[in-house]
Protein backbone atom coordinates (compact mmCIF):
# COMPACT_ATOMS: atom_id res chain seq x y z
CA UNK A 1 0.00 0.00 0.00
CA UNK A 2 1.78 3.42 -1.22
CA UNK A 3 -0.04 6.84 0.84
CA UNK A 4 1.70 10.49 0.80
CA UNK A 5 0.92 11.97 4.69
CA UNK A 6 1.52 15.35 4.92
CA UNK A 7 1.85 17.54 7.77
CA UNK A 8 2.01 21.10 8.43
CA UNK A 9 5.39 20.14 11.03
CA UNK A 10 6.96 18.29 9.21
CA UNK A 11 10.65 19.58 8.48
CA UNK A 12 11.16 20.66 4.70
CA UNK A 13 15.12 19.61 4.75
CA UNK A 14 13.36 16.14 5.02
CA UNK A 15 10.76 16.22 2.18
CA UNK A 16 9.91 13.19 0.38
CA UNK A 17 10.99 11.36 3.56
CA UNK A 18 10.06 7.41 2.33
CA UNK A 19 9.19 4.87 4.70
CA UNK A 20 8.88 1.12 4.56
CA UNK A 21 6.99 -0.42 7.12
CA UNK A 22 5.94 -3.55 7.65
CA UNK A 23 4.35 -5.78 10.92
CA UNK A 24 3.17 -8.77 11.64
CA UNK A 25 5.32 -11.06 9.78
CA UNK A 26 5.31 -14.07 11.83
CA UNK A 27 5.82 -17.47 9.81
CA UNK A 28 6.19 -15.69 6.52
CA UNK A 29 8.93 -15.12 3.82
CA UNK A 30 9.10 -11.67 2.54
CA UNK A 31 8.45 -12.68 -0.94
CA UNK A 32 10.45 -11.13 -3.64
CA UNK A 33 7.31 -10.05 -5.62
CA UNK A 34 6.66 -7.65 -2.82
CA UNK A 35 10.00 -6.08 -2.64
CA UNK A 36 9.97 -5.74 -6.65
CA UNK A 37 7.07 -3.21 -6.21
CA UNK A 38 8.96 -0.88 -4.21
CA UNK A 39 10.56 2.36 -5.26
CA UNK A 40 14.32 3.27 -5.58
CA UNK A 41 14.35 5.88 -3.09
CA UNK A 42 13.51 4.37 0.63
CA UNK A 43 15.01 6.13 3.18
CA UNK A 44 14.40 3.51 6.27
CA UNK A 45 12.46 0.54 7.07
CA UNK A 46 10.37 0.22 10.13
CA UNK A 47 9.56 -3.25 11.72
CA UNK A 48 6.43 -2.90 13.96
CA UNK A 49 6.76 -5.83 15.94
CA UNK A 50 6.07 -9.61 15.15
CA UNK A 51 8.92 -9.84 13.22
CA UNK A 52 8.64 -13.90 14.58
CA UNK A 53 6.92 -16.64 16.92
CA UNK A 54 7.51 -19.30 18.69
CA UNK A 55 8.82 -22.52 16.05
CA UNK A 56 9.71 -20.36 13.49
CA UNK A 57 13.34 -20.92 12.31
CA UNK A 58 15.65 -18.29 12.76
CA UNK A 59 17.52 -18.99 9.10
CA UNK A 60 14.08 -17.86 8.18
CA UNK A 61 13.69 -14.75 10.41
CA UNK A 62 17.51 -14.08 9.11
CA UNK A 63 16.58 -14.74 5.35
CA UNK A 64 13.62 -11.72 6.26
CA UNK A 65 16.72 -9.24 7.84
CA UNK A 66 18.61 -9.28 5.52
CA UNK A 67 16.13 -8.87 3.02
CA UNK A 68 15.03 -5.58 4.21
CA UNK A 69 18.36 -4.60 5.45
CA UNK A 70 19.31 -4.58 1.17
CA UNK A 71 16.31 -1.91 1.04
CA UNK A 72 17.35 0.80 3.87
CA UNK A 73 18.24 1.21 7.35
CA UNK A 74 16.43 -1.26 9.82
CA UNK A 75 14.66 -0.20 12.97
CA UNK A 76 12.95 -2.90 15.21
CA UNK A 77 10.21 -2.87 18.12
CA UNK A 78 9.07 -5.96 19.94
CA UNK A 79 5.61 -6.89 19.33
CA UNK A 80 3.84 -9.85 21.71
CA UNK A 81 5.36 -12.90 19.53
CA UNK A 82 8.56 -12.02 19.38
CA UNK A 83 8.86 -12.31 23.56
CA UNK A 84 8.20 -15.92 22.42
CA UNK A 85 11.15 -16.79 20.90
CA UNK A 86 14.90 -16.65 22.53
CA UNK A 87 15.30 -12.68 23.05
CA UNK A 88 19.17 -12.63 23.40
CA UNK A 89 19.51 -14.95 20.30
CA UNK A 90 16.92 -12.49 18.31
CA UNK A 91 18.73 -9.59 19.03
CA UNK A 92 21.75 -11.02 18.42
CA UNK A 93 20.90 -11.84 14.81
CA UNK A 94 19.54 -8.05 14.51
CA UNK A 95 22.64 -6.75 15.82
CA UNK A 96 25.06 -9.09 13.51
CA UNK A 97 22.62 -7.63 10.57
CA UNK A 98 22.98 -3.83 11.75
CA UNK A 99 19.25 -3.58 12.90
CA UNK A 100 18.30 -0.59 15.19
CA UNK A 101 16.03 -1.84 18.34
CA UNK A 102 14.33 0.64 20.12
CA UNK A 103 12.92 -0.90 23.42
CA UNK A 104 11.69 2.16 24.98
CA UNK A 105 14.44 4.65 23.27
CA UNK A 106 14.51 6.71 20.68
CA UNK A 107 17.22 7.30 17.08
CA UNK A 108 16.93 9.92 14.85
CA UNK A 109 17.50 11.35 11.67
CA UNK A 110 19.39 14.47 10.54
CA UNK A 111 18.97 16.88 7.63
CA UNK A 112 22.18 18.74 5.90
CA UNK A 113 20.93 21.56 7.81
CA UNK A 114 20.49 20.21 11.05
CA UNK A 115 17.02 19.38 11.37
CA UNK A 116 16.17 16.33 13.34
CA UNK A 117 13.28 13.76 12.74
CA UNK A 118 12.89 12.03 16.05
CA UNK A 119 11.81 7.72 16.11
CA UNK A 120 10.54 6.53 19.29
CA UNK A 121 10.03 2.82 20.24
CA UNK A 122 8.22 0.81 22.73
CA UNK A 123 8.20 -2.47 23.51
CA UNK A 124 5.07 -4.58 23.66
CA UNK A 125 1.86 -3.54 25.76
CA UNK A 126 0.68 -6.86 26.62
CA UNK A 127 3.62 -7.52 28.46
CA UNK A 128 3.53 -4.44 30.86
CA UNK A 129 6.73 -3.26 29.33
CA UNK A 130 6.08 -0.25 27.07
CA UNK A 131 7.53 2.95 28.58
CA UNK A 132 7.49 5.91 26.11
CA UNK A 133 7.80 8.01 28.92
CA UNK A 134 11.48 6.67 28.96
CA UNK A 135 11.64 6.45 25.18
CA UNK A 136 10.72 10.36 25.55
CA UNK A 137 13.02 11.43 28.05
CA UNK A 138 16.16 10.22 26.60
CA UNK A 139 15.29 11.47 23.24
CA UNK A 140 16.59 14.44 21.34
CA UNK A 141 14.88 17.40 21.13
CA UNK A 142 13.49 17.65 17.04
CA UNK A 143 10.69 19.12 14.66
CA UNK A 144 8.83 16.07 14.25
CA UNK A 145 8.22 12.39 16.09
CA UNK A 146 7.16 9.64 14.84
CA UNK A 147 6.14 6.71 17.61
CA UNK A 148 6.19 2.84 16.58
CA UNK A 149 4.38 0.57 19.01
CA UNK A 150 3.13 -2.62 17.99
CA UNK A 151 0.40 -2.53 19.99
CA UNK A 152 -1.87 0.82 18.82
CA UNK A 153 -3.93 1.35 22.32
CA UNK A 154 -0.68 3.01 22.92
CA UNK A 155 -2.62 5.96 21.53
CA UNK A 156 -4.85 5.92 24.72
CA UNK A 157 -0.92 7.20 26.74
CA UNK A 158 -0.39 9.83 24.10
CA UNK A 159 -0.57 13.40 25.89
CA UNK A 160 -0.54 16.74 23.66
CA UNK A 161 2.87 17.80 25.29
CA UNK A 162 4.15 14.92 23.51
CA UNK A 163 4.74 16.50 20.54
CA UNK A 164 4.12 12.99 18.15
CA UNK A 165 3.04 13.64 14.73
CA UNK A 166 2.74 10.19 13.35
CA UNK A 167 2.24 6.33 15.35
CA UNK A 168 2.37 3.38 12.97
CA UNK A 169 1.23 0.04 14.74
CA UNK A 170 0.07 -3.58 13.80
CA UNK A 171 -0.67 -6.27 15.93
CA UNK A 172 -4.28 -6.56 15.09
CA UNK A 173 -4.27 -8.25 11.53
CA UNK A 174 -7.25 -6.08 10.91
CA UNK A 175 -9.51 -8.93 12.16
CA UNK A 176 -7.55 -11.17 10.19
CA UNK A 177 -10.65 -13.52 9.67
CA UNK A 178 -14.08 -11.29 8.94
CA UNK A 179 -17.66 -12.61 7.81
CA UNK A 180 -20.15 -10.11 6.30
CA UNK A 181 -18.05 -7.13 7.44
CA UNK A 182 -17.13 -7.96 10.79
CA UNK A 183 -13.68 -9.36 12.84
CA UNK A 184 -12.53 -9.45 16.17
CA UNK A 185 -10.65 -5.74 15.52
CA UNK A 186 -11.45 -3.22 12.84
CA UNK A 187 -9.97 -3.56 9.09
CA UNK A 188 -6.72 -1.65 8.91
CA UNK A 189 -6.14 1.83 8.43
CA UNK A 190 -4.67 5.44 8.62
CA UNK A 191 -6.25 7.53 11.06
CA UNK A 192 -6.33 10.85 10.81
CA UNK A 193 -7.16 11.99 14.85
CA UNK A 194 -7.21 15.32 16.10
CA UNK A 195 -3.14 15.69 17.24
CA UNK A 196 -1.72 12.64 15.42
CA UNK A 197 -2.26 10.59 12.67
CA UNK A 198 -2.47 6.94 13.23
CA UNK A 199 -1.48 4.16 11.04
CA UNK A 200 -2.82 0.69 11.78
CA UNK A 201 -1.80 -2.20 9.22
CA UNK A 202 -3.26 -5.37 8.59
CA UNK A 203 -0.03 -6.85 8.64
CA UNK A 204 1.82 -8.98 6.90
CA UNK A 205 1.55 -12.72 7.54
CA UNK A 206 -1.16 -14.33 10.31
CA UNK A 207 -1.10 -15.72 13.64
CA UNK A 208 -2.58 -18.90 14.87
CA UNK A 209 -5.06 -20.51 11.72
CA UNK A 210 -2.40 -19.62 8.90
CA UNK A 211 -5.60 -17.59 6.96
CA UNK A 212 -6.88 -14.65 5.98
CA UNK A 213 -10.40 -13.61 4.61
CA UNK A 214 -11.53 -10.12 4.62
CA UNK A 215 -8.16 -8.56 5.84
CA UNK A 216 -5.95 -8.68 3.05
CA UNK A 217 -2.09 -8.75 4.38
CA UNK A 218 -0.34 -5.70 3.60
CA UNK A 219 2.69 -3.54 3.63
CA UNK A 220 3.29 -0.17 3.94
CA UNK A 221 5.24 2.49 1.72
CA UNK A 222 4.84 5.58 3.34
CA UNK A 223 6.32 9.36 1.80
CA UNK A 224 5.94 11.74 4.28
CA UNK A 225 6.27 15.48 3.27
CA UNK A 226 5.95 19.77 4.76
CA UNK A 227 2.39 20.41 3.11
CA UNK A 228 3.63 22.68 0.04
CA UNK A 229 7.45 21.89 0.02
CA UNK A 230 9.16 20.54 -2.97
CA UNK A 231 12.42 20.11 -1.72
CA UNK A 232 14.06 17.75 -2.07
CA UNK A 233 15.54 15.27 0.95
CA UNK A 234 19.17 15.13 2.36
CA UNK A 235 19.26 13.09 4.86
CA UNK A 236 22.11 11.09 7.20
CA UNK A 237 21.62 8.57 9.20
CA UNK A 238 22.63 8.89 13.61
Amino acid sequence: MKQTLLFDQFPKSFNNLTIFFISDIHRRTISDKLLKQLSSTIHLVVIGGDLTEARVPFHRVEHNIKLLKEIAPVYFVYGNNDYEVEREKLEELLSKHGVTILTNSSAYLKSKSGEKLILLGVEDMSEGKDRLDLAIKHSPKGDFKILISHNPDIYQKIKSTDHISLIMSGHTHGGQIRLFGFGLYDIGKTHFLKNVTHLISNGYGTSGVPLRFGAPAEAHLIQLRHKGSSTPSEIKEN
